[in-house]
């Protein structure tokens, strides 16, 4: 019978938070693009927001975003171009960080509904919908308000995001299942564990293979 995650951390747990954290700051080493002289930059941490809540699940991925957040707030320089401190909060960029968490979370419900295992085509629509329109739903507000230009005109210059977003949530998928094939043992406190139905598997190894 089915045996579900459970929403406690343990010591594990907090080690992948921790790595993932620590990957949204590797990913901000390569610096930002400007965006044809928007007030937001293009970077390729989204690509880290997308990938924690595919492999991580929605609470852990959420997590591992505040964990990131609250080092930047705290005055790293851990954003793209070396950006760090409270003020990015309440800048035009505020928005897009609170939207990488909500981002992280429906990535992690979308991509491992029900338990079940991850899908191409779920893990690609995850990371498109928290990916993209959850962080743009909440970043193009927010900084329509805080630069003071009409929120139409705040949408459409940021349609400059939006090609280098597709090609990360292809990236992301491609990464999502290529670890699930390899190395389903890292999902399995996001999916379910499915007994066989006919003869027993020997070992664990087996075990963590069932599926695709």
């Amino acid at each position: 019978m089915p045996v579900t995650s459970s929403a406690r951390l343990d010591t594990s747990d907090i080690a992948r938070i921790a790595v993932f954290a620590a990957l949204l700051a590797v990913l901000g080493l390569p610096g930002a693009i400007p965006a044809f002289g928007g007030a937001v930059p293009i970077t390729a941490q989204t690509l880290g927001v997308m990938l924690a809540g595919a492999l991580l699940g929605p609470l852990r991925g959420a997590l591992s975003i505040i964990v990131f957040e609250v080092l930047v707030a705290v005055g790293l320089p851990l954003l793209s171009g070396g950006r760090g401190g409270f003020g990015v909060f309440v800048g035009p960029s505020a928005g897009y960080l609170i939207g990488w968490i909500a981002g992280a979370a429906v990535i992690g419900f979308i991509v491992h509904a029900g338990g079940r295992r991850p899908t191409w085509w779920r893990t690609a629509l995850g990371s498109f919908v928290g990916g993209i329109l959850v962080i743009y739903a909440v970043g193009i507000p927010v900084q329509a308000a805080v630069t003071q230009l009409p929120l139409a005109q705040t949408a459409l210059t940021s349609l400059v995001f939006l090609p280098g977003d597709i090609i990360k949530v292809v990236i992301a998928t491609v990464i999502t299942m290529a670890l699930w094939r390899a190395y389903p043992r890292a999902f399995r406190r996001t999916t379910a564990a499915v007994a066989p139905t006919a003869t027993p598997v020997a070992d664990d190894t087996n075990a963590d293979a069932i599926g695709r």
